[in-house]
């Protein structure tokens, strides 16, 4: 039986996730946004001690539990120094090309919870002024933030109430297209979320009862590392939903499931991807088997930190991951089809 994914709700809810600002570290709001949803479908919800949200579905075998995660913490900065100038020095969070947030829009979010708009540009940012403008290096120390208040000096900055250690996020710049195309920053891994979102609708909408206790695992500090580094004890099974990357030597597209069978932690469960890629297979799913060098997932968090499960790893296909990305719903609700046929058979 195939069942009916909510594309409307998909879209509100993936929508609303790109468009609240959660670097790695500062996801106070949005998680609180995840909360609710999370609630308001009538699922139990609960907190890590380090801001990461553990949504329980139960099963009809409860000695048997199968984790899913997905980050809801993207790229982003924060405030390294005030230069006398009144530019902000900023220090990357996540791992990006410099030249990828030029010119980009940003908010700097203060302790005291005042939020200032400003623009990320390179110290030499014209034509006019300067003759090395463009071969200038995009790097860290090349790079600064203008703001968007009439500031002439480090004094003005910090009367502000701007201070080193404040969270910078970039403008996620979103547009849902009405043929089916999603362009926008941090659809890594936004749009993992909101595929977890999707099932949840969907299994809450068709009254299904999982064959195992499900518990979705949302991960803060992802992009930096230790996203999932500890789960429940009680997962046996842990599956990353995470974007699949695009480009030279990989199979994956805009319109499909990804399947990884390896990425730079080492391979995934050979069993899990096994069964994967049949049900895929069975169940006429579009989908691609890749292999991801330079990729990590919560899964490879996981298991580094010593939990004691089988991994997988599966998410759409992203375009331009940690740039400006793009995805089509297609692939949304390939994946989403793709973990229903694992939690249901």
């Amino acid at each position: 039986m195939e069942y009916r994914i909510n594309k409307d709700y998909l879209q509100e809810i993936l929508k609303m996730l790109l468009t609240t600002p959660s670097p790695s570290g500062f996801y106070h709001e949005i998680m609180e946004k995840v909360e609710e949803e999370v609630k308001r479908l009538g699922y139990s919800f609960e907190k890590t001690k380090k801001g990461c949200g553990i949504i329980t579905i139960p099963g009809k075998n409860s000695d048997y539990t199968i984790g899913f995660s997905a980050h809801v913490d993207t790229l982003g900065a924060m405030v390294r120094s005030i230069k006398d100038s009144g530019m902000i020095r900023f220090t990357p969070i996540g791992g990006y090309i410099m030249s990828t947030v030029e010119g980009e829009y940003c908010k700097i979010h203060t302790r005291n919870g005042k939020v200032y708009d400003g623009t990320v540009l390179t110290t030499e940012p014209s034509i006019h002024v300067y003759s090395e403008a463009k071969t200038q290096k995009r790097e860290e120390a090349n790079m600064e933030i203008r703001i968007d208040e009439q500031v002439k000096c480090k004094e003005d900055v910090e009367a502000l109430g701007i201070a080193v250690g404040d969270y910078i996020s970039f403008d996620s710049r979103t547009v849902i297209m009405e043929n089916g195309f999603i362009k926008s920053r941090h659809l890594d891994d936004k749009a993992g979320v909101a595929i977890l979102f999707g099932l949840m609708e969907l299994l809450k909408t068709h009254m299904i009862i999982p064959l195992n206790n499900i518990k979705l695992f949302i991960s803060t500090y992802e992009e930096v590392g230790h996203g999932a580094s500890f789960i429940p004890e009680d997962i046996d099974e842990f599956i990353a939903i995470d974007m699949g990357a695009i480009g030279d030597d990989l199979n994956c597209t805009e319109m499909q499931v990804s399947i990884c069978a390896k990425d730079s932690s080492g391979p995934y469960d050979y069993d899990m991807v096994s069964k994967l890629v049949s049900l895929a297979k069975n169940k006429d799913i579009d989908y691609a088997i890749d292999v991801y060098p330079y990729y990590g997932s919560d899964v490879s968090a996981a298991l580094k930190g010593g939990n004691n499960i089988k991994g997988a790893l599966v998410g759409p296909g992203v375009h331009a991951s940690h740039s400006m990305e793009r995805t089509h719903m297609n692939a949304l609700i390939n994946t989403i089809k793709l973990i229903t046929s694992y939690i249901i058979e």
